[in-house]
């Protein structure tokens, strides 16, 4: 038996929540994930998505680094 964990793979963002912590709307998330811009959601079944907190942070880190 191995006593190593897999790490959590950590909290799933919807729509609202994608659109509160970034501040865009939802057309504009789309419109950067069609131009590899913004990070793609995951199916998480029954035909819905979402996006790990992980991708939107790291996204976040990304933009406020290269901002000016």
């Amino acid at each position: 038996m191995s006593t190593a964990s897999t790490p959590a793979p950590g909290r799933l963002l919807k729509m609202k929540d994608v659109e509160r912590e970034t501040s865009l709307h939802r057309a504009t998330i789309y419109r950067r994930i069609a131009a590899d811009e913004f990070p793609r959601p995951r199916p998480i079944g029954g035909g819905r998505v979402a996006w790990l907190e992980s991708d939107i942070e790291a996204w976040k880190a990304d933009v406020l680094a290269n901002a000016n």
